[in-house]
C-alpha cells in the first residue's frame, strides 16, 4: 500500500473513530512516521463502577446559653445533660460507644454596649460537639432524623450533614484498570479494521487518576451514599499491515 493510500484510509478511519468516541471510548489519534515507516494509534478506554459509600462522619453540635457569667455552672451542668441525652439516644439507636467521641466544650461571651461604651446587656453561650465516625452509613441517615424528638425536648441542637466517603477503592483498582485496557483494545481494533491494518502490541501505557464523585454530580464526593467511580486509560498500540 502506498504512502498516499495509506493516508487515504487512516483519514477515512479518523471518521469511523468519532463515532466510537459517542458510545464512550475515545479515539484520540493516530500518528504515522514516514522515515521510520510506523502506525500508531493511541486510545482511551474508559472503566466506571457504582459503589456505596463505606464509612461516614457526622458531627452533631448543642448550645446553652445564659444572660451572664454568673449563670455558668448552671449551664455547664445542663450543657453535660444535653450531651448524655444525645448520646443515650444514639447508643439507643445502634451505634457503638467506641463510633461516638464527645469533644470539648467552647465558651464564648458576647456584651451589648451602649454609646457610651457602658455594658447593657451580655449573653453567655457553651457549645458542645459529639463526633459520629461509622462503618453504618444507611443509619446515619436514619438517626438524624431521630435528633428532632431532642429538639421538640428543648435541645438546641446544630444537626449538621454527614460526610460520606468510599474507601474500598484498592479493592477495584485492578478490575477497573483491566476493563479500561480492554475497552481502549476495542476502540483500537475497531479502527485498525476500518483502516485496513490490524493492531499490535502495546507501544505505551498511562493510567489516569481515579475519580470518585457523588451520582449525578460533576464535582464533589461526600454528600451522596451513592458513588461513581471512574479512570481512563491511555494506550498507544503499534498498528501493522
Amino acid at each position: 500500500m502506498s504512502t498516499t493510500a495509506r493516508t487515504e484510509v487512516l483519514g477515512a478511519a479518523l471518521l469511523v473513530a468519532a463515532g466510537i468516541a459517542a458510545a464512550g471510548w475515545f479515539v484520540g489519534r493516530t500518528l504515522y512516521n514516514s522515515q521510520v515507516a510506523i502506525n500508531v494509534a493511541e486510545v482511551k478506554g474508559l472503566a466506571e463502577r457504582r459503589v456505596e459509600a463505606d464509612r461516614a462522619f457526622w458531627k452533631i453540635q448543642y448550645t446553652v446559653t445564659g444572660a451572664d457569667r454568673d449563670a455558668l455552672p448552671r449551664l455547664y451542668e445542663q450543657s453535660e445533660a444535653d450531651q448524655k441525652k444525645i448520646v443515650a439516644l444514639l447508643l439507643e439507636s445502634g451505634f457503638q460507644e467506641n463510633e461516638l467521641s464527645p469533644g470539648v466544650i467552647d465558651f464564648s461571651n458576647e456584651e451589648f454596649r451602649d454609646e457610651n461604651q457602658k455594658v447593657v446587656d451580655s449573653k453567655v453561650q457553651l457549645t458542645g460537639s459529639i463526633d459520629v465516625e461509622t462503618q453504618k452509613v444507611r443509619k446515619v441517615a436514619e438517626v438524624r432524623a431521630k435528633l428532632n424528638t431532642l429538639v421538640a425536648q428543648g435541645l438546641a441542637i446544630t444537626n449538621n450533614a454527614p460526610a460520606y466517603h468510599f474507601t474500598g477503592l484498592n479493592d477495584i483498582k485492578p478490575e477497573m484498570v483491566k476493563e479500561a485496557t480492554k475497552n481502549a483494545r476495542i476502540a483500537a481494533n475497531e479502527f485498525a479494521e476500518n483502516a485496513g491494518v490490524e493492531v499490535g502490541g502495546i507501544k505505551s501505557a498511562q493510567q489516569g487518576g481515579f475519580l470518585i464523585r457523588d451520582v449525578g454530580e460533576e464535582y464533589g464526593d461526600t454528600k451522596s451514599i451513592e458513588k461513581e467511580v471512574r479512570v481512563v486509560t491511555t494506550i498507544t498500540f503499534y498498528l501493522t499491515d
